[in-house]
């Protein structure tokens, strides 16, 4: 089986890698699990990933997780779960480009 990526969104800034592979752990084999988070602060940016073994696990995942609160009390949020998709080419300054046409005719 292929490992499944799965994209975490609206996390408490509090939550951890190792907590949020702790919670999915209930749906299958995580791979791995991180937290995403600010390269100047350090701060979480409140989304992360979590990899299956598994399609079968990430997609329990999704039905257990999706719109489920995260988080104690004032902190608790209803978490984004679904599957991830590729990252969008970047031009090195975080803004996404046309590739340029060298196809042309001149």
């Amino acid at each position: 089986m292929n490992p499944t990526k799965l994209y975490v969104g609206n996390l408490p800034y509090s939550v951890t890698s190792d907590q949020l592979g702790q919670k999915f752990a209930a749906a299958g084999e995580v791979v791995s699990a991180s937290v995403i988070s600010d390269k100047f602060s350090g701060r979480s940016r409140g989304f992360g990933f979590v990899e299956y073994a598994s399609e079968e696990a990430a997609h329990k995942a999704i039905e257990m997780f999706n719109n489920q609160n995260f988080g104690d009390g004032d902190t608790a949020r209803p978490l984004v779960v679904n599957i991830a998709r590729e990252p969008k080419a970047r031009d090195g300054q975080g803004f996404d480009r046309p590739k340029p046409d060298f196809h042309r005719d001149h």
